[in-house]
């Protein structure tokens, strides 16, 4: 691994790329400590340490703690995240826009400059609103988070934060370009990744005051271990459906039968069941912070982490988001038909209606495996805190994020590494024919 890393610097392509992606996330992490303009950081300190389990806290996850200090990076990139998935549901749903899709790189560069536009929007809506709660916020000892409230913090407030965002958002996409790895993915890889160093040192408090054993924290790192390798196993988890090619005649050239598959992954729908399902159940606990109401504030409290009735209903909400997802995203009849027309057939699946039907049964099992599979990562941090009374937030979508992204950014530096005939960070890994 040390090797592979030191050869890295061997490139200068590759180091080039490296360096421009590291340069860009630490531009990012400046951005998360300057603090906006008019707020008392101290009171809002405070409301953000009763708003933890809410929609709140998860928003303040995803921005690598910048909602909380309410920094010019406080949206992050959620905004962009939303539109993007609201495009692609859109492609489903509308046909002009489905049509954009499949017009090659140029429609997919229009669906790429209408999510642009649509993350400003969304980012002014979310921007105006948040100013809006902040003016209704009061600190332990009642004092006003907004100490001037009014049109003028509300304009610069929306100015800063659409402005923070449409950043972060051209830093992702020049690390995308110039950089390694997913740019976006990156960004959200950084927010989650930046909170390790807190977790540390609170996990050492505890370790000197008592609180937490030695013993504990083993058993807890080995379940750590544990739940990683899982995760690794089952994101790179496939069933791969083998297709067949019959003899072809293109033009003068005869082509043979071939052999090919169709992988179908068991997580097919990533992380957007539980970043859904996380939205819907949190919303009312986010309402209750804002209304004094004795119905309203019980009826939050019992939909927060760590309560049996907010798990079932994000397991339920995560299954059905998966299933609805996938069915989006992959559709078996389009897959076979385009499988008839290339001449290709499962083996023992007539063509046509009976491939897609085999598809979707296929499809469906893997996808039931792959929500119990999302749903026990993300049930796992209320089991951590909730009975090993951990200091830190381990599992859930930032696990998944987390490991999905480190992945696929090592992936990419692997492919340099090989191409250019250097060891990669998998030991005994060739290209065939490379001596």
């Amino acid at each position: 691994m040390i090797e592979a890393f030191q050869n890295i610097f061997k490139i200068p392509e590759l180091k080039k790329k490296v360096l421009f992606s590291l340069g860009m996330l630490a531009v990012y992490r400046v951005g998360c400590h300057i603090p906006t303009p008019g707020i008392d950081a101290q009171a809002l300190a405070h409301f953000f340490k009763a708003a933890q389990g809410t929609l709140l806290g998860m928003f303040d996850m995803f921005s690598g703690g910048a909602l909380e200090k309410l920094t010019v990076f406080a949206l992050g990139i959620m905004p962009y995240i939303s539109s993007s998935i609201i495009f692609q549901l859109l492609q489903v749903v509308v046909p002009s826009v489905e049509k954009l899709a499949k017009e090659g790189e140029a429609g997919r560069k229009k669906i790429i400059q209408y999510t642009r536009y649509g993350t400003v929007v969304l980012s002014v809506v979310q921007a105006f609103g948040i100013s809006i709660g902040l003016e209704a916020m009061r600190g332990p000892a009642g004092e006003l988070v907004v100490p001037n409230p009014g049109w003028g913090f509300r304009l610069l407030t929306v100015m800063t934060l659409t402005a923070g965002t449409a950043f972060i958002m051209w830093l992702g996409e020049q690390m995308s370009e110039k950089g390694i790895g997913n740019g976006i993915s990156l960004i959200i890889f950084a927010g989650i990744v930046a909170r390790i160093p807190t977790a540390l040192m609170n996990s050492a408090r505890l370790i000197k005051t008592g609180e937490l054993s030695i013993f504990v924290l083993l058993i807890v790192a080995l379940v750590m271990f544990a739940v990683i390798a899982a995760v690794v196993f089952m994101e790179r988890g496939q069933r791969r459906i083998p297709i067949h090619y019959a003899k072809r005649v293109v033009g003068l050239k005869t082509f043979g039968a071939q052999s090919s598959h169709l992988p179908l992954k068991v997580n097919m729908a990533g992380v957007i069941p539980p970043i859904f399902a996380s939205s819907i159940i949190m919303f009312p606990a986010t309402v209750g912070n804002f209304i004094n109401v004795p119905w309203v504030q019980r009826a939050s409290k019992s939909l927060t982490p760590g309560n049996w009735l907010y798990e079932v209903f994000y397991v339920v909400f995560i299954v059905f988001f998966c299933y609805f997802y996938t069915a989006v995203t992959f559709n078996p009849i389009d897959v076979a038909d385009n499988v008839k027309k290339q001449g290709g057939y499962i083996p023992g699946v007539r063509p046509g209606k009976e491939t897609s039907d085999f598809l979707d049964s296929v499809l469906t099992k893997l996808t039931f495996a792959g929500a119990i599979y999302i749903s026990a990562v993300c049930v796992l941090p209320s089991i951590l805190i909730g009975k090993f009374n951990l200091p830190f937030y381990f599992g859930g979508t930032a696990l998944l994020i987390a490991v999905g992204v480190g992945m696929d950014t090592l992936a990419q530096i692997e492919a340099h590494l090989i191409t250019r005939s250097y060891e990669g960070f998998m030991k005994g890994v060739r290209i065939q024919g490379r001596k």
